[in-house]
């Protein structure tokens, strides 16, 4: 009797350990599948090697030796990229075309390089030549992959049996025909995978001021452009892109400011020749505005339909080597909804699920907006385009001293143009300002909230910055203030080089913190800030 029941016991034991085993496995392995995005760096392939890829799209393809879909990643290598990424410290002052990148990935994170797909050789048919944003169609009536590209003043549509192989020269073709301009003010590709029907997306070359779409096909037995339809006209923009999203199409641009971050605009129609609403005149998408789209450009989209849900990806261009604003090439960032309201979500760091389509914040996300004090182009306050008097995601009261103005000789700059020098200890071309021509006293703060889609979790956070200060302030401190409570850090030395500095065990509750600075100097007291973020630590 005594054996039977051990045996029992024994086998339930097993069978126990066995249950625990297959549970724990299917958890990891679910748990797996979410990877990781980090912004504010420069990308590398799987095998380590850097991702150069500006001003391209991803699209699904099958893969010409196994047959699976693929997502596939084209994207522009200009040789200023890779001069930028060994040496931040400098903005490059040209875009030089180097090759079309190629890159493809199973999970949309994990990427490794098929190589160029198009070099300056083959395209240079007549000197030097410039080549911008692009896009790649699949042509069913004759099973090839169609690259369209800006080329210098006209469209370059090359062709490639298979997603990765080489393109060849196709044709290139004048707009001046379409819309009154050889070439395009920006453009990308769009494929609607209901109709299977691929578009190009672009502005009128001179102004921008007008945007269309044109349907891709085969004329007169070339791969072309079938039609145009004009789709807005107002406000000058570029970075056309375009996404599908529960039956709607959303037509995404940015502000003319050249290689600076904007606004993220958009228009939303139910058919995809329109009418897009509002009519002629661009919203701003929630969420986007305290950091201009977490400093980027409108670049492109990619629409993840998952097991579970749909995630739609914002993938932003930053153009960090000819504007200096910030580390990394590439900003992606999940978008979210409420209704047909899309909303921006800011995040330095997220895990994204490829088979479900889920989507969380990760663990070391920053959730300071604009802490490298990037977003700005200009001197703030600014009396150009864009005219405003506040830093891009933060406040500054005056209690004392010169007021914020843009008439004024005798306003205060809030920001500051970091010298070469700096910038070899901190990032980007500017910092905060913490300075007056007249004894001053100034609260420059952000409050952190939760939004509707990113939770502010309670617990400890640490916020930490970069200084360089001289010896004429009475007071000046680094503080955070959540519930009620303030947790301070005092800056008493005289800190003539760049200095990190930390506050730690910050409690927050509520999912709402205050962060910033107080200062209470004497004339020409000044304080520069720089890369400042807010981490969760437990």
């Amino acid at each position: 009797m005594n054996r039977i029941i051990n045996k029992r016991s024994i086998l339930r034991i097993i069978v126990g350990l066995l249950v625990f085993t297959i549970q724990f496995c299917v958890t990891i392995s679910a748990k797996a599948q979410f990877n990781n995005i980090k912004n504010d760096t420069f990308w590398n392939t799987v095998d380590g090697q850097p991702i150069y890829s500006q001003g391209g799209g991803i699209f699904k393809f099958k893969d010409a030796a196994t047959g699976i879909d693929k997502y596939y990643w084209y994207g522009v290598q200009y040789e200023e990229a890779e001069t930028y990424r060994k040496n931040p410290a400098v903005t490059q002052p040209k875009a030089t075309f180097k090759s079309v990148t190629c890159y493809s990935s199973t999970d949309l994170v994990n990427w490794k390089s098929e190589g160029d797909v198009l070099t300056k050789d083959s395209v240079n048919k007549n000197g030097r030549t410039w080549l911008g944003r692009l896009g790649v169609a699949y042509i069913s009536e004759m099973n090839k992959y169609a690259l369209f590209v800006q080329h210098d003043s006209g469209v370059l549509i090359t062709l490639s049996d298979t997603p990765t192989g080489e393109f060849k020269w196709h044709q290139k073709i004048s707009m001046q025909e379409m819309i009154g301009t050889p070439n395009t003010g920006d453009q990308t590709v769009f494929t609607d995978e209901d109709t299977g029907k691929s578009y190009l997306v672009y502005s009128y070359g001179r102004g921008r001021n007008k945007i269309y779409i044109s349907e891709i096909g085969i004329k007169n037995g070339k791969v072309d452009l079938l039609d145009c339809t004009q789709i807005f006209q107002g406000e000058s923009r570029e970075g056309n892109c375009m996404f599908k999203y529960k039956g709607k199409y959303y037509m995404f641009a940015s502000n003319i400011y050249g290689w600076d971050a904007s606004f993220a605009y958009y228009l939303v129609a139910d058919d995809i020749r329109g009418p897009y609403l509002p009519s002629n005149k661009m919203l701003i998408t929630n969420g986007a505005s305290d950091d201009y789209a977490h400093i980027s450009q409108t670049g492109f989209f990619y629409v993840l339909k998952g097991s579970k849900q749909e995630t739609v990806i914002y993938c932003g261009d930053r153009w960090a080597n000819f504007a200096g604003n910030g580390l990394g090439y590439n900003q992606w960032c999940p978008i979210t909804f409420k209704g047909s309201e899309p909303y921006f979500n800011s995040l330095n760091s997220w895990n994204l699920n490829a088979k479900t389509g889920e989507w969380k914040v990760a663990k070391d996300n920053d959730y300071i907006k604009n802490g490298s004090f990037e977003a700005d182009r200009k001197r703030i306050p600014s009396v150009v385009k864009p005219i405003q008097e506040q830093l891009t995601g933060w406040a500054t009261i005056i209690v004392k001293g010169n007021k914020i103005s843009l008439d004024s000789a005798n306003s205060p700059d809030l920001n500051y143009f970091n010298t070469t020098s700096d910038r070899k200890m901190v990032i980007g071309e500017k910092s905060l300002n913490i300075s007056d021509k007249v004894n001053f006293n100034r609260k420059i703060f952000q409050i952190i909230t939760s939004s509707p889609y990113v939770k502010l979790e309670d617990g400890i956070y640490t916020l930490i910055a970069k200084v360089k200060n001289n010896n004429k302030f009475n007071n000046l401190s680094m503080y955070a203030s959540s519930n009620g409570k303030m947790f301070n850090y005092a800056i008493k030395e005289e800190n003539t080089i760049w200095q990190t500095i930390n506050l730690k065990n910050i409690v927050v509750k509520d999912g709402k913190v205050e962060v910033g600075f107080l200062a209470e100097g004497t004339a020409n007291a000044f304080c520069h800030v720089d890369d400042v973020s807010l981490v969760k630590t437990q």
